[in-house]
């Protein structure tokens, strides 16, 4: 079973930047297509990124020109560029991988103050 961690969580201003993080322990990560998914409280899981795995993206359109999404495929990671944070960006950030079957990671709250 693949294991997930993120990272690079916190509190931040609005307009402001933090990068995520994901480790993996999946011995197959460069065929794998990777996510971001992110959580606010009371609502339900939403897509922000996937990049699969030939560096195709796509976006939600709430952060399209804001976030990045990445991979380094040597280092089994995968990340988040968030910059022009907004406090409806506030949630917690899980990190999702497909292939082997689908894992998810931990979760790393990220916090916007406006």
């Amino acid at each position: 079973q693949v294991q997930l961690v993120e990272s690079g969580g916190g509190l931040v201003q609005a307009g402001g930047s933090l990068r995520l993080s994901c480790a993996s322990s999946g011995a197959i990560f460069a065929r794998s297509i990777l996510g971001w998914f992110r959580q606010a409280p009371g609502k339900q899981r939403d897509l922000v990124a996937i990049i699969t795995s030939t560096g195709g993206t796509t976006y939600a359109e709430a952060v399209k020109g804001r976030f990045t999404i990445s991979r380094d495929n040597a280092k089994r990671m995968v990340y988040l560029q968030m910059n022009s944070l907004k406090p409806e960006d506030r949630a917690v950030y899980y990190c999702r991988q497909w292939g082997p079957g689908d894992s998810w990671g931990q979760g790393t709250q990220v916090t916007v103050s406006s």
